[in-house]
Formats: C-alpha cells, sequence, structure tokens
C-alpha cells in the first residue's frame, strides 16, 4: 500500500515512518523532522489540506495525519475524504464484534459522536453509550461498562485489547490492516458505511464565568431548546455546553437536513446572546 504521513513535526517523527516501512508500505512523509517551534502549524490532524493534496498527487491507498503528541490521528482517503474517529470506530467496532472481541456490541464515545454513525451502529445491532467530552470520559466509562472500544470524533481512540491509552500510530495501524483485509478501496469501504449528519458548531463569547456555568437555568434558551428538540424529532439533535477552557457557550445542532441545522445553529445562539451575553 501506498501511505502519506502528516507527522505535525511532533512525537509521531519517531516512530512512525520506521513502523510504517516495517510492514513493507510505501511511506511518503510529510512534516517529518522534530519541530517544536511548528508543531501543528497548518499541519497534522486539525489541518488536513497538504495531506489532502499530497494523497490525490501520489494517487496514495490513504494519508494519516497525528497531532502533536501522536495520541490522535485522522485519515484521508483518495478523495479528498476525511476519515475521523467516527469511522475509525464503526471501522474498528465492526472487525471486534465479528471477531466475538466487543462486549454487548458497545462502543465508547462522546456527545460530539455524530448521529449518522450512531443510527449506522445501532443498524449493526450495536449500542453507543455518550459521555462529555474528553478521553479521560471515555476511559471511566469504558471500565465502568467492561467496554472494549471507545473514542472521539477527534482521532482519539482506545481499543483495551491493546492498550489503556490513546495512540495515534497503532490506530492508523489498524486501520490500514482494515483496509488490506477488506481488499476494496477506502472510498468503497466508506460508501458501504454510513453518511454523516450534517453538524453545524457555533461559539457564542459569555464573558461572565458564573452565567456560564448557570446556562442550563436561562429559561429562554431552554424553551427554544426544546422546540427545537420537538421540531426535530429523532432525525436530530442539539448540545449546549460552557467551555471548560475558554469564556464561550458553545451551541451544536446536527440533523438530517442542513437548513434545518442552520435554522436552529443561529436561533439557539441568538438566545445565547440575548440572554446571558
Amino acid at each position: 500500500m501506498r501511505i502519506v504521513l502528516d507527522l505535525a513535526w511532533g512525537a509521531a517523527t519517531r516512530v512512525a515512518k520506521q513502523v510504517f516501512e516495517s510492514t513493507g508500505a510505501d511511506v511518503v512523509i510529510l512534516h517529518g523532522l522534530p519541530d517544536g517551534d511548528r508543531i501543528n502549524v497548518e499541519c497534522g490532524s486539525t489541518h488536513l489540506g497538504k495531506l489532502k493534496a499530497a494523497v490525490a498527487e501520489l494517487e496514495a491507498d490513504i494519508g494519516f495525519a497525528f497531532d502533536g503528541d501522536a495520541d490522535r490521528v485522522m485519515a484521508v482517503d483518495s478523495q479528498g475524504r476525511v476519515i475521523d474517529g467516527d469511522y475509525i470506530l464503526y471501522f474498528w467496532g465492526q472487525t471486534l464484534k465479528q471477531a466475538d472481541k466487543l462486549p454487548n456490541n458497545t462502543i465508547i464515545s462522546t456527545v460530539m459522536a455524530n448521529l449518522g454513525f450512531e443510527r449506522a451502529w445501532e443498524r449493526q445491532g450495536g449500542t453507543l453509550v455518550r459521555t462529555n467530552v474528553g478521553d479521560q470520559h471515555v476511559h471511566a466509562e469504558m471500565v465502568n461498562q467492561g467496554a472494549m472500544l471507545g473514542g472521539e470524533q477527534s482521532g482519539h481512540i482506545l481499543c483495551h485489547h491493546y492498550s489503556l491509552t490513546g495512540d495515534g500510530i497503532l490506530t492508523a495501524l489498524h486501520l490500514a490492516d482494515l483496509l488490506k483485509q477488506a481488499e476494496c478501496s477506502l472510498p468503497d469501504l466508506v460508501a458501504q458505511s454510513f453518511e454523516t449528519y450534517p453538524q453545524r458548531l457555533k461559539n457564542v463569547r459569555v464573558e461572565d464565568s458564573a452565567v456560564r456555568r448557570d446556562w442550563a437555568n436561562c429559561e429562554a434558551l431552554q424553551s427554544a431548546i426544546a422546540q427545537a428538540e420537538s421540531d426535530m424529532g429523532d432525525q436530530g439533535r442539539v448540545l449546549v455546553r460552557a467551555s471548560g477552557t475558554e469564556p464561550l457557550i458553545r451551541v451544536m445542532v446536527e440533523a438530517a437536513d442542513a437548513n434545518v441545522v442552520d435554522h436552529w445553529t443561529d436561533t439557539l445562539a441568538d438566545k445565547v446572546s440575548q440572554h446571558l451575553a
């Protein structure tokens, strides 16, 4: 397989090339030297443009981009489609399920996991359990439920068959092996899985920390959320939360219809601005 690796000038530069070459892959490296001043700068798992271009130009089978400390990975297929943590969990979950190594067919993810992923996994007879954002919450719920696979949309994947911590290189190896065993192209594999629901996130700046923490007691906002949930039914969902690191209220809406997503994201963000900001 021809594989492009974007090492983001970070921790993956120590071992990723050697690991993938040892499997017999034809490896092309981007941002492959350790450079603390440039880690994640316009590269890596949060900036996929250069990886997409390289995969297309080189007609590679797959591209992988790691973050600075290499606990996360995002993949790109030959058509420029991003294979995020939701897809990785779905593919890996199918493999473990078929091998009878996925207790109760349960995957642990977070509130950010796409609804399209959840619906597709349920059609496979599986259960998706959501936690708060953060791999520590995913790990805690995995331990609580005896689950073996969990992770985040960001590409931070935990599989307790192999490790208790996130390891982007390990995750990338598993996805590459999955693709090899499937004997089809990655775009074909994606086409056989699921379509993501349109998802939009809007941040509203709320300087008062006490107001941010107490956002759930805003009656006008709660009323609007209830109306949105009623309007979308089981074809959409709303997630409102206060950022733990910035003075922001994050409003996320996801639905089968992109116009519905835009309408309710703007409506709810306006309510936050009017009544909390």
